[in-house]
């Protein structure tokens, strides 16, 4: 028996002496509280909730790998679940991996990835928006911007001493229906239609310890049943963006401009700007402020945001936090103060949020 047994165990080493193998990581983020947000109905009612969306951070649970192939390439993956913690849902329309599903190759010339992925309108924010996807935040204004990722996606990443080239290209954007301003209902893939629900993104940044810019283009066609008027696919949304920090001691100073040209059976332009601080006063607090503003041209809609955030964290992976927003309205805009709440044409709204966020 001993010589049988021994004789697997030997086998077993020989088969995985010539096999690399793969490392799985699994990781996420916990994040929700308690927000209370002002004239909230068509009464003027106030309400308080446990928000869906967002908190400091959206909420989510991921899986990520590499595999060492030689000669300095590598095999990776992600799958990456968005949260809702309030009730248990999934998020991005009820989607299994509704943030990231993505495979791909690394090497020395940067990474080529196949999936749902980030494209590059999130990437290039980065490091220039402090408050991010917070409750309280710019997002807010252009609900795209948070969701800035494309299904049927083949994307590339490459960083060559401090710069950086990016680009992604779509099938079809998104073939969901549900799921708020993450869904377009523009799944492309059209025979005979290529330019159907497709979509280019590109990336060009440049980013040193003091200082970062990052320009970055999008363009997203449509087709028949598409949301956001893009019904046709010789419609279109055009984003381009310009994005920057700065680095003052530990104090960061981040801020752009992102203008959107929608080319539909009705045209507009809206530019939104943005510039905000990050700065940590004191051991294991942050102060983070930001103030947004979009514009919708040759028209008297606007909206200026004014929102903050003071974090304290209780160790690496827990923080505690309160967030808060003031948005003005004015003409017939009615983007609200939170994500995932309301608020009528014309009417300003205030929120704020306490909260906890873990990593895990």
């Amino acid at each position: 028996m001993k010589k049988y047994l021994y004789g697997a165990l030997a086998m077993t080493a020989g088969l995985y002496s010539g096999v690399s193998m793969a490392e799985t990581t699994i990781y996420g983020i916990i994040d929700t509280g308690v927000e209370y947000v002002t004239h909230a109905n068509a009464a003027g009612d106030s309400v308080v909730k446990m928000p869906t969306l967002t908190g400091s951070l959206p909420s989510r649970i991921g899986f990520k790998g590499t595999e060492d192939l030689g000669g300095g390439m590598q095999a990776l993956y992600v799958l990456e679940t968005g949260l809702s913690p309030d009730v248990g849902a999934v998020g991005q329309g009820n989607r299994l991996f509704g943030r990231q599903a993505f495979v791909g190759l690394k090497g020395a010339y940067g990474t080529l990835s196949l999936g749902r992925q980030a494209n590059m309108t999130l990437v290039s924010m980065f490091k220039a928006d402090v408050m991010g996807p917070n409750i309280h935040g710019m997002s807010n204004m252009d609900g795209y911007l948070p969701n800035a990722r494309s299904d049927n996606a083949i994307g590339y990443m490459g960083k060559f001493d401090a710069f950086s080239v990016g680009a992604t290209y779509s099938f079809g954007r998104d073939a969901s229906a549900a799921g708020g301003p993450a869904a377009t209902n523009c799944g492309g893939e059209v025979a005979g239609n290529s330019k159907a629900c497709s979509q280019f993104t590109g990336l060009l940044a440049y980013d040193t310890k003091a200082f970062g810019v990052a320009a970055a283009y999008d363009k997203l066609y449509g087709n028949a049943g598409a949301a956001g008027g893009l019904t046709n696919s010789s419609y279109y949304v055009e984003r381009t963006s310009l994005n920057g920090y700065a680095m003052l001691g530990n104090t960061k100073f981040g801020g752009g401009l992102i203008k959107r040209k929608t080319h539909a059976a009705t045209d507009n332009t809206a530019d939104l700007y943005y510039a905000g601080v990050s700065y940590p006063f004191a051991k294991a607090w942050m102060l983070d402020a930001q103030v947004a503003r979009l514009d919708v041209k040759n028209s008297p809609d606007a909206s200026t945001l004014l929102s903050a955030r003071v974090t304290y964290n209780l160790s690496k992976r827990t923080a505690v936090y309160t967030s808060f927003g003031h948005i003005n309205n004015d003409g017939a805009a009615a983007i609200a103060v939170s994500a995932g709440s309301s608020v009528a044409a014309g009417v300003d709204q205030s929120g704020m949020m306490v909260g906890v966020r873990h990593f895990f």
